[in-house]
């Protein structure tokens, strides 16, 4: 199977960062499940809870009609910060399902 790795970068901060996120800090997701954050950094536990959900769906390649193919920002649930985060892809893989299952 081919899957995408991503990035989940934090493109704007509306309000204000109780977390310590800055624009520009980010995550990755690689090889379907391995999660690597740059060394001496941080992301919030709670912005990437919000983004989980939709990292599966991303991971695939989705009809041009989708609306996940569409769009790629998620915000934080926090109101005061209102972090907004953009989902990318960074390339693609094959994987054998036997592998990760």
């Amino acid at each position: 199977m081919s899957l995408y790795d991503l990035r989940v970068t934090v493109e704007r901060i509306e309000g204000r960062s109780v977390c310590g996120l800055a624009v520009g800090d980010y995550f990755e997701v690689t090889e379907s499940s391995r999660v690597r954050i740059p060394e001496g950094k941080h992301f919030c536990l709670y912005a990437m809870q919000s983004v989980l959900p939709f990292l599966a769906a991303k991971q695939r390649l989705l009809p041009e009609s989708d609306w996940l193919e569409q769009d790629s920002h998620v915000a934080c649930p926090d109101p005061d910060e209102r972090v907004i985060m953009r989902i990318e892809r960074i390339g693609s893989r094959t994987l054998r399902t036997h592998d990760l299952t």
